[in-house]
C-alpha cells in the first residue's frame, strides 16, 4: 500500500520566524528582485531623461558660442590691447617764489583756492624799494636837466661864434683900412707934403688894427672849440640819463615784484607762507597746480610698446572714479626708459648681469569733463589700456625698411 503523500511547503520570499531557513535559490531570487528598478522609474541606471539631455545640449551650445565670440574678439581686438597699472596723473606744477627779499605784508589766497593767471598771491613790504625808486627817478630827472642846460649852452656858444665872426670881419676891415692909409701917406711924407709924425700915427693905428684882428680870430677859434666841449657834455649827460633810467627801471621792477603773481591758472597747494615771514629770493612759498591741464604718464613694459604709436586711443580707469572710465589719446613717448633718467643709472657692464624688463614712460592726453576734473588731481593711481590695432602693420613695415620684407 502506497504511503500517503504529504503536502509540499509553499516557498515564500520571507522566511517564517518559526519555520525552517530558506534555501539558497530562494535567497538569490530575492536579491535580484531588490536590485532591479521598479517598472514605473523615469530612467534606468546610466540613462538621462529627454529634458536633461536638452538642457545639457543648450548649455554646451551656449558655451561654444561664448567661446567662439570670446576667441574672435580676442583675435580681432583683445590681443592688441596693452594695459598697465603703473600709471599716475601728472601736471606741470609751478613753484611760487619771490624775486626780492622782504617781510610778507599780506597773503591774498588760501589753501586749495583756484586762481587765474596773473592773480596776486602775496605782497611784500615795498617801502624800501619805493624809496630807491624815488631816488633813482630824481637822479634821472637831474640828468635830464643837465642835458637841457648843456643844450642851452650850445645855443649860446653858437651865438658867440656868430658874434666873434662879426668882430673878425670888423677887425679885418679896420686892418685893411689902416694898411691903405699907411701906404697912401708914405709917398706924401717922402715928398714933404705930410709930416713923419702923421705917418707914425697911421702905422700905430695899423698895428692896433692887426692886433685886434688877431684877437678876434683867436676868440672865434675859442668859441668854435667850445662847441665841441659842450657837445661832449651833452653826450655824457645823455649817457648818465640812460644809466639813471636803467636804474629807475630796475627799481620799478623791484617795487612791482613785491607783489607776487601767479604765472599760470590753477589751484593753490603746499602753501607755507605766512604774514610777517621774512623771505629771500627763491624761497618756496606755495605751488600752483594746473589741474585743468592734467595728463597721464603710463609706464609700459618694453615688450608692450612694439605696436604703440602716438594718436592711438586709450581707456583710462582712475581708482578715485569707481565705475566711470575716461578716454584719452597717446601723445608721445619718453626719449628713454625710466632707468636712463634715474638719479643713479644702473651700470650693466659691471658685476653680474640680470636682465630686467624695462619700462618706458608714455604720455597720454586725458579727455575729462568739468565734473571729473573736480576730483582729478596729480598723483592719482590709474589703470590704462591702449588700443594698438592701428600699429598692427608696424612689424611688416619695419621688416620692409630693414630689407628683410
Amino acid at each position: 500500500m502506497d504511503a500517503p503523500v504529504r503536502d509540499q511547503p509553499v516557498e515564500s520570499d520571507a522566511p517564517s520566524p518559526s519555520g525552517p531557513a530558506p534555501s539558497a535559490p530562494t535567497l538569490a531570487r530575492a536579491a535580484r528582485q531588490k536590485s532591479a528598478p521598479a517598472d514605473d522609474s523615469p530612467a534606468s541606471a546610466g540613462r538621462l531623461s529627454p529634458r536633461a539631455r536638452r538642457l545639457l545640449a543648450a548649455v554646451g551650445l551656449a558655451a561654444l558660442i561664448f567661446g567662439g565670440v570670446w576667441g574672435g574678439h580676442w583675435w580681432l581686438v583683445g590681443r592688441f590691447i596693452e594695459s598697465t597699472d603703473d600709471a599716475y596723473l601728472q601736471a606741470d606744477s609751478v613753484t611760487v617764489a619771490p624775486k626780492v627779499s622782504g617781510y610778507i605784508a599780506e597773503v591774498y589766497v588760501a589753501d586749495n583756492q583756484s586762481v587765474p593767471a596773473g592773480a596776486p598771491l602775496v605782497r611784500l613790504d615795498s617801502r624800501q624799494y619805493q624809496a630807491v625808486l624815488d631816488q633813482v627817478t630824481a637822479t634821472a630827472a637831474a640828468r635830464k636837466a643837465d642835458i637841457a642846460r648843456a643844450e642851452a649852452d650850445l645855443l649860446l656858444q653858437r651865438a658867440n661864434i656868430a658874434q666873434a665872426r662879426a668882430q673878425v670881419r670888423g677887425a679885418q676891415a679896420n686892418a685893411t683900412y689902416a694898411l691903405a692909409q699907411v701906404r697912401r701917406y708914405v709917398p706924401l711924407v717922402s715928398s714933404g707934403a705930410e709930416t713923419g709924425e702923421r705917418l707914425a700915427e697911421l702905422r700905430n693905428t695899423q698895428s692896433q688894427a692887426a692886433a685886434t684882428l688877431d684877437a678876434d680870430k683867436a676868440a672865434l677859434e675859442s668859441a668854435e672849440r667850445q662847441i665841441g666841449a659842450t657837445q661832449a657834455q651833452i653826450l655824457q649827460a645823455r649817457a648818465q640819463l640812460e644809466a639813471a633810467a636803467a636804474s629807475a627801471e630796475s627799481a620799478r621792477l623791484d617795487a612791482e615784484d613785491t607783489v607776487v603773481r601767479s604765472s599760470i591758472a590753477g589751484r593753490v597747494g603746499d602753501r607755507t607762507v605766512r604774514v610777517g615771514q621774512y623771505v629771500q629770493p627763491g624761497t618756496r612759498m606755495m605751488t600752483i597746480v594746473p589741474v585743468q591741464d592734467l595728463y597721464l604718464d603710463a609706464n609700459f613694459k618694453e615688450t608692450q610698446i612694439g605696436l604703440m604709436r602716438p594718436g592711438q586711443p586709450a581707456t583710462i580707469h582712475v581708482d578715485a572714479l569707481s565705475g566711470a572710465d575716461l578716454h584719452g589719446t597717446v601723445a608721445s613717448f619718453a626719449p628713454g626708459t625710466g632707468s636712463e633718467f634715474a638719479l643713479l643709472p644702473p651700470q650693466n657692464a659691471t658685476g653680474n648681469f640680470t636682465k630686467i624688463v624695462q619700462r618706458v614712460p608714455v604720455r597720454i592726453h586725458v579727455d575729462a569733463g568739468e565734473e571729473a576734473r573736480k576730483v582729478l588731481v596729480p598723483g592719482l593711481s590709474v589703470t590704462v589700456k591702449v588700443d594698438t590695432r592701428s600699429g598692427r602693420d608696424a612689424p611688416r613695415r619695419i621688416a620692409s625698411e630693414s630689407g628683410h620684407g
